[in-house]
């Protein structure tokens, strides 16, 4: 009984190890259609609802975000990518007639991604950090600006559905830029 034990976390091991290597045939085997790949080269541009990372916001913010992703390794049955993304975060009117906030973000990301049976789809989720440089202003019988350099940390979960090898939709969700976001995916490599 204890061989039996021995053997079978072996063998689960070794399927680890196996699908870690850069072997097409063996993602097949293991049922995985993935877009992403390591070489890819994917870049991810949407519009959606914005993040408000100073809490100065008076009405829901608008927000975009672009991000370009390299895959670099095999993780398990995934691709671990890493890359870049920009965006910003709008709000304005509310507390005074003329107030207006903004958050610009300079971030890098990674990201876990894979690609279930399904021909052309790929889920994943991942983490960011960077810089946002945050700035509001009003009128109030003066003028008011405030700038300011805040760090930003995010974390996003998303899935994208190729249409054709090079282009798709895409969705993703979390706290990083925005909160939720509809767009397109291109893959460049």
């Amino acid at each position: 009984m204890k061989k039996i034990k021995l053997i079978a976390i072996a063998s689960l091991v070794n399927c680890f190890l196996i699908s870690g290597t850069p072997k097409a045939q063996t993602r097949r085997e293991m049922g995985t259609i993935s877009p992403v790949k390591i070489g890819s080269v994917v870049l991810n541009l949407g519009i959606g609802a914005g993040i408000d990372y100073r809490g100065d916001y008076s009405h829901s913010p608008f927000g975009v975000k672009g991000a370009l992703e390299w895959g670099l390794w095999h993780a398990g049955p995934g691709i671990i990518t890493l890359g870049a993304e920009i965006g910003g975060s709008f709000s304005n009117g509310g507390y005074y007639a003329d107030y207006r906030s903004h958050t610009i973000v300079f971030a890098g990301r990674s990201a876990w991604h894979f690609g279930w049976k399904v021909r052309g789809l790929d889920t994943y989720g991942g983490l960011s950090t960077g810089l946002g440089f945050h700035h509001y202003d009003y009128k109030n019988d003066i003028n008011y600006n405030y700038n300011e350099v805040i760090p930003v940390f995010g974390v996003f979960a998303g899935a994208s559905y190729f249409l054709t090898p090079m282009f798709g939709f895409n969705a993703e969700a979390g706290y990083d830029i925005t909160n939720f976001q509809l767009g397109v995916i291109f893959k460049l490599k």
